[in-house]
């Protein structure tokens, strides 16, 4: 029997609009009518996941930076897996030397390392990546952009973000050099105190391996009272592959995921342009409501 149902965000709960679809939000409710409890689980900070969501009327518990903070559905923080300063700057130093501006994430500001023109180029990058159909001149006077901009906060070199005293969830890598993010890729690899993944093929993001989605919830959901029998996940790109790749009761793969996330998922729902999350959602009630089901 399901439980809880842990959902990504981007790819996933939400459309190409990067909006949660009202058929989508009548599932998520239903299911929780039913008793089931509905977590978001993001690579999106939290102001970042609120932006999309505030109109949601949705009560859930919040996995965020993929899993370097959790919040409960009151909005309080009750888990942080931050990375040091230290190893911040170990990374930093195993990247400074490729042309990319590095984003470090927190719980509020985003922080970038680079020239003016490497950062404006990576806040375009960042654009791109959810709204790859739109012309650079009408990314650059949309909403989303001006949000962006001015969540972001530049500096020169890492006794900056030192200073600043603020806890970093993750580190975002952007460039269409997909070869050099590979090269990068690797190299990161090596150092086992740090998790990389991606949400799509032109960024790295970097979290200290804890802050993984899917032990992040495990730990979460048992902290609750719930075992893994009890979870639904979902999910579409690379940094869902730690939640689908765990013997969850349940795993689903978008029909839009990345191949190596559908070949570790159990189960296939439709694409988040056709509300897969909805459908499986809806799946899932027929098969709990149905009699031989029922515990």
């Amino acid at each position: 029997m399901i439980k809880v149902i842990a959902s990504d965000m981007d790819g996933t709960l939400l459309g190409d609009d990067h909006k949660p679809a009202p058929e989508t939000l009548a599932a998520v409710k239903k299911a929780c009518d039913a008793g089931i409890r509905f977590m978001i689980a993001t690579g999106r900070n939290f102001p970042g996941a609120m932006a999309e969501l505030k109109d949601a009327e949705l009560v859930c518990d919040y996995i965020v930076g993929s899993g370097a903070e959790v919040r409960n559905p009151q909005q309080e923080v009750v888990v942080t897996h931050p990375i040091s300063i230290e190893l911040c700057r170990a990374i930093y130093e195993e990247i400074r030397d490729y042309p990319l501006s590095v984003t470090f994430c927190t719980d509020g500001y985003d922080y970038k390392i680079g020239t003016p023109e490497e950062i404006e180029e990576s806040l375009m990058l960042q654009m791109q990546l959810f709204f790859s159909n739109l012309p650079r001149e009408e990314l650059a006077k949309s909403e989303t952009y001006r949000r962006i901009k001015k969540s972001t906060r530049s500096m020169s070199d890492m006794d900056e973000l030192e200073a600043a005293g603020v806890p970093v969830y993750k580190l975002f890598l952007y460039s269409e050099d997909k070869a050099m993010l590979d090269e990068m890729n690797t190299r990161l690899q090596r150092n086992k105190d740090i998790a990389v993944a991606s949400s799509f093929p032109t960024n790295l993001e970097i979290t200290d391996v804890k802050a993984q989605k899917g032990p992040v919830l495990k730990e979460y959901i048992e902290s609750l009272g719930y075992t893994m029998d009890e979870v639904m996940v979902l999910g579409d790109s690379l940094n869902d592959l730690s939640m689908i790749s765990m013997d969850f009761g349940a795993t689903v793969a978008m029909a839009n995921a990345d191949p190596e996330v559908k070949s570790a998922a159990k189960y296939i729902t439709k694409s988040n342009t056709e509300f897969g999350v909805a459908y499986a959602i809806e799946e899932l009630l027929k098969r709990q409501e149905s009699p031989c089901h029922q515990e």
